[in-house]
């Protein structure tokens, strides 16, 4: 298991991507959060298993009906600054 932080970019603000892949997760167990960056991306921390890792790629890159990604950024993360026992939102 590790913590992961991934940008999306692309169409992905304005379009319910937040809260589908949020919902989408929570539905999965798993943990972490999403929120919009000022730049028009979308930044998702998570903790996942690796062999969960393909079946989060999927959903962050199906997103929502109207978003388009374009690219996903990743990286292993030391110590995420924050416990959950779930997925959220963050504004």
């Amino acid at each position: 298991m590790e913590w992961y932080r991934f940008i999306i970019s692309g169409k992905v603000q304005g379009v319910f991507y937040r809260k589908s892949v949020s919902q989408l997760m929570m539905r999965r167990q798993f943990k972490g959060f999403i929120r919009n960056l000022e730049d028009g991306t979308v930044e998702v921390v998570a903790e996942i298993y690796d062999e969960d890792f393909n079946a989060f790629m999927k959903i962050l890159q199906e997103g929502s009906p109207l978003s388009h990604v374009e690219e996903i950024r990743h990286e292993i993360i030391d110590d995420a600054e924050f416990r959950t026992d779930g997925f959220e939102i963050r504004y």
